[in-house]
């Protein structure tokens, strides 16, 4: 049940993560070639889901799962 919930925080972490800034910066990224636009997606991404997102949801979930 642990790899489950830790599999919907990332889920839930990510998805709109990378979904918002295809919205605000998917015109740009879509002129650039494949690497170079994965690799500032990650860039973003993988500092903000390590610090924010993830930490973020992790405390969300508990506090909801303790109630």
């Amino acid at each position: 049940m642990k790899k489950l919930k830790s599999t919907f925080i990332v889920w839930i972490a990510i998805y709109p993560a990378i979904t918002l800034i295809l919205l605000l910066f998917g015109d740009m990224l879509n002129q650039l070639p494949i690497l170079l636009r994965t690799f500032i997606l990650t860039i973003i991404l993988v500092p903000a889901m390590v610090y924010l997102l993830i930490p973020f949801w992790t405390k969300v979930l508990e506090f909801k799962s303790h109630k």
